[in-house]
């Protein structure tokens, strides 16, 4: 053995031997209100053959773990279960056959990811039978470590601190896919962005403006509204105050929007369908204001338009918007961060809209 091997697998058990066999967590045992997190020690994962350790250095909150917590979107979901989808950090152990990554090394895992190889071309991935959601089908990043398959980790060469790129996995991979590839939003369009002061609302402006459109915000208060005109909305729509069809109408001339993407559902997903245009595209992107959705369908049928509905993306929309980030042209749009131990209050805030961007958890912080 040479003695570079023998340094390498020297340092290797070092670092192996700093993991200790338990961690800090924010543990889901049951649905409902935040306060159903615990904060809690459990056993520290050890990496299977092909799979890498994560020292968790910054957890995103995302509007799924909050759909997540309630019930509302897995109500099946095994428990106890970790949430979390986007993570930061750094190797902590490697897994047998894994060289692709060093111990050490700053990586994001992917957002989405095939177990199975022989299913990782296969496109949309999330058609995949193997796809998985860290924080969602298996556990995630509310957690000081977390173990992810090493060939759906990247290199972090962002630039950013790790709360701030926590704050872009999912968010930005998603907007990706539904403002560019759902939305086909290409330049000189007008975009309707509802919720525009939410994580997504915000990095679907950026990604709009980034591909050369227009684009108009919706809000519910001034200062939310201030906000999303900082961020590079065109026109800012505070709809306590003014009717959101109307609005649009008079920006576009009368024409309606080319395309919306719609963050918010339930009741307000009528008016949304109304601001566009005809043969016009409404991205069905959340239900911040409901699950279920009335309108008059008549607003479809003479018109043409269409409802395209979008969730998860693929590694391709990830990396373009990766490399938008390094332009300059998107950044983060970090609100606060939180110790690991306050996920609770992060959820109650993020329950009650109070937040400009992202949430940030921070496991290894008191």
């Amino acid at each position: 053995m040479s003695t570079a091997t023998i340094q390498e697998s020297t340092t290797q058990e070092i670092h192996k031997a700093s993991v200790p066999a338990t961690m800090k967590a924010a543990v889901l045992r049951g649905f409902g209100a935040p306060d159903v997190l615990r904060y809690e020690d459990i056993a520290t994962p050890t990496p299977k053959p092909g799979y890498v350790l994560i020292k968790v250095l910054a957890a995103g909150l995302n509007r799924l773990d909050h759909y997540l917590r309630e019930g509302v979107v897995m109500p099946n979901l095994p428990l106890p279960h970790i949430l979390g989808v986007d993570a930061v950090g750094e190797v902590a152990q490697v897994g047998d056959g894994v060289t692709n990554v060093r111990i050490g090394e700053r990586v994001i895992p992917a957002a989405g990811f095939t177990i199975r190889k022989e299913d990782d071309r296969t496109r949309p991935l999330a058609s995949s039978p193997s796809f998985v959601v860290p924080g969602v089908h298996i556990w995630g990043s509310y957690a000081q470590y977390m173990e992810v398959p090493a060939r759906w980790v990247v290199k972090d060469n962002t630039g950013l601190t790790p709360e701030e790129a926590a704050t872009l996995p999912v968010v930005l991979g998603t907007s990706v896919r539904a403002v560019k590839v759902v939305g086909e939003v290409k330049a000189g369009d007008h975009v309707l962005v509802t919720a525009g002061a939410s994580g997504s609302g915000n990095m679907h402006i950026q990604v709009a403006k980034s591909l050369g459109a227009k684009v108009a915000a919706t809000v519910r208060d001034d200062e939310k509204g201030a906000y999303v005109k900082s961020q590079g909305a065109d026109l800012v729509i505070n709809t306590r105050k003014e009717d959101v069809i109307t609005r649009v109408r008079e920006w576009t001339g009368g024409r309606g929007a080319d395309v919306a993407i719609d963050n918010v559902g339930g009741s307000e997903l009528s008016k949304t369908i109304q601001a566009v245009r005809p043969f016009g595209i409404i991205v069905a992107y959340g239900f911040m204001s409901g699950a279920e959705a009335t309108f008059n369908v008549r607003d479809l049928f003479f018109t043409q338009k269409q409802i395209r509905g979008t969730i998860f993306a693929d590694p391709e929309d990830l990396e373009w918007g990766l490399e938008q980030v390094r332009l300059g042209r998107i950044t983060p749009a970090l609100d606060r961060t939180f110790p690991l131990s306050q996920a609770v209050e992060a959820h109650r805030l993020l329950a009650n809209n109070q937040v400009k961007g992202n949430f940030v958890l921070l496991p290894w912080v008191e």
